[in-house]
């Protein structure tokens, strides 16, 4: 018998890969959030914004093709940049188990690049998972119109696809916010979603959900959805899981019919195994009993009282994706059954976002809560990070922007 003491080796390789300045900025997000047991990539055609990225890989692509200036907001030219630069793409993804492919949907270098992106880590035998924004309504139509074009392409590529609609995040923070803050919001969305899913494969803990689990509910699964609820108080478990399963992101559609269910538990470690399996036959009930659930949690001492779910629900057949469409509302269970339900315990040491407690979850119409149960959104304390150039969002080029600041000075 073998006894090896480098346990290292056998984790899964994750690999996060940001196309365009939209996924450049969210790599960065992921990073100053302390995101570990990943490894970053970030790809672009802009020089600038590439050298901006706190990624450990970078990649211009397309230097022939853009010469470092950008895609100028045409899907066609990221598209070309990328099949220029496919070589140095496959080297930097080669050996991952798993890769996240975000980008923003809508410009030029995410909307073209990502498809392909994602082709090339697919083929190289990665489980593929992309995790995208679509823009927010003040935004070019034509940015609308390419970023349609760009998911149905992108879709035929990836395992599983999570579409977030920047015009949902109104209704988590408001009208009142500027517009750094909003693109900023975006990023912390794509953060959630992604860490929500690395995190429980990276935890240790007495039992785990290894990477083949997550495989299990992701894999050629096609859309996603997903919900964040955050919660406190003697129910919190119950109502974070409600909570997200009618999250505001979700577009006021149930995860009713999904295949696999995926649920992210953080708290600290005076989580009661009774409030997982509560929050789980939440869930369980709005998903159906075909649904395959694997439960997973992450502890994190910076949560205090609160408790914050992530559900990410996969493998939607075509009738339960027009049932989606037509339900408006999530009736919560009121008698739960027991269901199969795979729980791990892990400890993570990922920094905590949470939100402010009089958000749009906190108040959400369509959850029954006591007064002795606090509900937030996930997104507390959020002041912005940094300053942030517009022009990486427009997906502007380099030389135009160069003249307008000619301009202003």
């Amino acid at each position: 018998m073998v006894i090896y003491d480098d346990f290292d080796d056998s984790r899964a390789k994750i690999k996060v890969v940001g196309v365009g300045g939209a996924g450049g900025n969210a790599v960065n997000r992921m990073i100053e959030s302390n995101l570990t047991g990943v490894e970053f990539i970030a790809v672009n055609t802009d020089a600038q914004a590439l050298n901006r990225c706190l990624a450990q890989v970078k990649i211009q692509i397309g230097r022939e093709v853009t010469r470092g200036l950008g895609a100028g907001a045409r899907p066609d030219i990221g598209r070309k940049a990328a099949e220029e630069s496919k070589d140095a793409i496959l080297q930097a993804i080669e050996g991952a188990d798993m890769v996240f492919i975000t980008a923003g949907m809508g410009g030029g270098t995410g909307t073209g690049a990502a498809p392909l992106v994602a082709d090339l880590a697919k083929s190289s035998g990665a489980l593929t998972v992309g995790i995208v924004t679509k823009p927010f309504s003040f935004e070019a139509r034509a940015r609308s119109k390419n970023a349609e074009l760009g998911i149905a392409e992108l879709r035929r590529y990836v395992d599983t696809l999570i579409v977030i609609q920047n015009e949902k995040l109104y209704e988590i923070v408001g009208d009142d916010v500027t517009i750094v803050e909003a693109f900023h919001q975006a990023d912390t969305i794509l953060n959630q979603a992604t860490s929500g899913i690395s995190n429980i494969i990276n935890s240790t803990g007495l039992v785990n959900v290894d990477f083949a689990d997550v495989k299990t509910i992701m894999e050629n699964m096609g859309d996603a959805i997903m919900g964040i609820g955050t919660a406190s108080g003697p129910q919190r478990a119950v109502m974070a899981a409600s909570l997200a399963i009618n999250s505001p992101i979700l577009d006021d559609v149930s995860i009713s019919g999904a295949k696999g269910v995926l649920i992210n538990f953080t708290g600290t470690n005076n989580i009661k195994l009774s409030e997982l399996r509560e929050a789980a036959e939440v869930v369980h009930q709005a998903a159906g009993d075909e649904a395959n659930i694997i439960f997973g949690t992450v502890i994190n001492e910076e949560m205090g009282d609160e408790i914050q779910i992530t559900v990410i629900a996969t493998g939607f057949n075509e009738e339960s994706i027009q049932k989606r469409a037509e339900e408006q509302e999530i009736a919560l269970p009121q008698q739960p059954q027991p269901s199969q339900i795979s729980i791990a315990n892990g400890i993570n040491n990922s920094v905590y976002m949470a939100a402010p407690a009089n958000g749009p979850a906190a108040n959400s119409p369509r959850v029954a809560s006591k007064d002795t149960t606090k509900t937030t959104s996930p997104y507390h304390g959020f002041t912005g990070f940094g300053k942030i150039a517009m022009d990486d969002r427009l997906e502007e080029p380099a030389y135009i922007r160069a003249r307008q600041n000619m301009l202003m000075k």
